[in-house]
């Protein structure tokens, strides 16, 4: 039986539903082999406050440690961060970081987020693109390719602007203009120093059938010498692992033999 972690997730410390305390425990009795709390890191922005954690982690912090001590021997718990492309805190002193963008930055200075419902993003589409869903996405790609460049330990769901693609239709990923500014972002990325998380959280959510981000990009990820990490994003501890078969099929399907668990001791490959 393949063994798993579960690295990326959210609890009330942020924007998610249940404690440290339940998602850990959600995560020990699937069977995972360590726990990553990867809470939102605080932006400047005013909408995020109470979606975010505060710019004084110190709580978060001892929070995770002291589960870390409860755990110990029998599942590693690790303390992470998600860093935004807003973010106006660091990295620093975390045991792994995912880097994502949320939002994109568009030619007025204006943050738009791409993924918070199907009519935000088409309103950032028509208002600010005048209509042009490929203008937006190279927008979006851009702030992709910026964190990439960063070198975290995970790029989080790389094509993230796809989210409402399946149920509300935007773009077309087939398309060669919209498959340049991905791969662009893509290729910023550093295969020795990052992992691409192969995500589930857009499926346990409702609004995808498949996880971030596209065969295409995993295979090129692959062509590129970069391993993956499967991770639910879960924001309530009944998602913590949710759809790893589905995930681990795509990552078949674009040719990896292995995924990679984060774990206290680092990396370790785990065969498909």
């Amino acid at each position: 039986m393949m063994r798993f972690c579960s690295v990326h997730t959210h609890s009330i410390c942020c924007d998610g539903k249940n404690t440290l305390t339940e998602m850990a425990r959600a995560a020990y009795e699937a069977g995972a082999v360590s726990f990553g709390a990867s809470g939102h890191s605080h932006t400047p922005l005013p909408e995020d406050e109470g979606c975010v954690l505060p710019a004084d982690m110190s709580a978060y912090r001892a929070e995770v440690l002291r589960l870390r001590e409860a755990c110990a021997g029998q599942m590693d718990v690790l303390l992470g961060i998600e860093l935004d492309n807003c973010a106006d805190v660091s990295a620093e002193g975390f045991d792994y970081w995912i880097g994502s963008v949320h939002r994109l930055k568009a030619p007025d200075g204006q943050y738009y987020t791409v993924d918070w419902s199907p009519e935000i993003l088409s309103d950032c589409r028509w208002e600010v693109f005048g209509g042009d869903a490929y203008a937006m996405a190279e927008c979006y790609y851009t702030e992709v390719r910026k964190m990439a460049a960063m070198k975290p330990t995970i790029l989080g769901h790389l094509d993230l602007i796809t989210k409402f693609n399946e149920k509300a239709p935007c773009l077309d990923e087939e398309s060669s203009r919209y498959r340049a500014a991905a791969l662009d972002a893509l290729h910023a990325a550093d295969p020795d120093a990052t992992l691409l998380e192969i995500n589930t959280g857009a499926m346990s959510r409702g609004w995808r059938t498949s996880p971030y981000p596209a065969r295409f990009l995993l295979e090129e990820w692959r062509n590129m010498g970069g391993q993956v990490i499967l991770t639910a994003d879960a924001h309530s501890s009944d998602a913590i692992v949710y759809a790893y078969p589905e995930a681990a099929e795509l990552a078949r399907a674009a040719g990896y033999s292995h995924t990679i668990l984060l774990t206290a001791s680092g990396w370790v490959p785990e065969p498909l």
